[in-house]
């Protein structure tokens, strides 16, 4: 299994699973939890030896019993359509592994660079653009973070750093903070940004702890997080949320996925439960092609159609930019409606 240690993250102390998160790791568990039709395992279990099933029960909870188009349920149990071999997806359709100039660092764009902190994540996505990702060749291990630290100092011209995986939020408080004040010494640091898909899945991950980091932290802050379904967003999540307000700009980017959110109530519904948590909505994305993940593409023009609709409907603060990611570009593309 080319994926095996995305799944093991509690091996580490170097990593945070809150009490009461447990997750699930046997597509046979997930379907018994949620009453769903056993005829569903087999596919599920061979989509997962491509990649691994994991789910927080947290999440779970969120899902409909008995249905087995929820919305949810879509994104992380696996189906038999992942093992297709599929025309223009591939397993590194960004071209991230051309763009590392050292061990652990990602520069696409100027001006900025994601540190790959973490090759983990509190739940896989099976949409994820990064499930073939070899973290082991481009991970932070051993040395690799002081060598990243080190080409952050040479290249001035890099003033905003992104903490992405993987997902940096797996991160137990004390590594988190110990990162954070190596980052904080750089001199020309003049933003800090992380993505995360943790706290949506799992808020109890925004520890009191971790609020006090981020809000200490002396450069600006924004956190990106990652939900594609209203139903996603709950009051646990707004109570996490809510002291982040006081100080961290906070933003979501969606993936627009067929059969989860490529409907206009949906997305509309999306951005106001946003605004509601205190999240501005940031990108709409177009999947990125990777391979596995294209029974979850929607036609450009019907995403197009989708945001004419938003527009139309939603003060333009709630309207996310559709964009699309495209590899060797200096910049995110934005999809024009026209």
């Amino acid at each position: 299994m080319p994926h095996e240690r995305l799944a093991i993250i509690t091996q580490s102390d170097g990593l945070s699973e809150p009490a009461g998160a447990a997750v699930i790791t046997d597509p046979a568990e997930l379907l018994a939890l949620l009453e769903l039709d056993p005829a569903l395992l087999a596919p599920a279990r061979e989509a997962a030896r491509l990649f691994p099933i994991r789910v927080p029960r947290t999440y779970v909870q969120r899902m409909r019993k008995g249905d087995p188009d929820d919305p949810l349920l879509r994104q992380v149990l696996g189906s038999i359509r992942e093992t297709e071999t599929v025309a223009g997806f591939s397993q590194d359709p960004l071209a991230e592994q051309d763009a590392s100039p050292a061990p652990g660092i990602l520069h696409k764009y100027q001006g900025r660079v994601l540190l790959m902190v973490s090759s983990t994540c509190g739940v896989h996505c099976r949409y994820c653009f990064r499930r073939h990702f070899p973290y082991d060749n481009h991970g932070l291990h051993g040395q690799a973070l002081e060598q990243a630290l080190a080409w952050l100092r040479a290249h001035p011209e890099v003033d905003e750093v992104i903490l992405s995986g993987g997902d940096p939020l797996v991160l137990s408080d004390r590594r988190l903070a110990a990162l954070l004040d190596a980052l904080a010494r750089l001199p020309t640091l003049r933003r800090l940004r992380i993505h995360s898909r943790q706290p949506v899945v799992m808020p109890e991950r925004l520890t009191e702890a971790l609020q006090q980091q981020l809000l200490g932290f002396p450069q600006p802050v924004t956190l990106v997080l990652h939900s594609n379904h209203p139903r996603e967003l709950d009051q646990t999540l707004a109570r996490a949320l809510a002291p982040l307000r006081q100080g961290v700009t906070l933003l979501n980017q969606s993936v627009l996925l067929a059969g989860v959110n490529d409907d206009e109530q949906v997305l509309a519904t999306l951005s106001e439960r946003l605004f509601d948590v205190g999240v501005l909505p940031y990108y709409l994305h177009l999947l990125d092609p990777v391979a596995g993940a294209a029974h979850f593409q929607v036609p450009i023009e019907r995403a197009r159609d989708l945001h004419r609709a938003l527009q139309a409907r939603l003060p333009g603060y709630l309207v996310p930019r559709l964009v699309q990611e495209l590899a060797g570009r200096p910049a995110k593309t934005l999809v024009s409606a026209d």
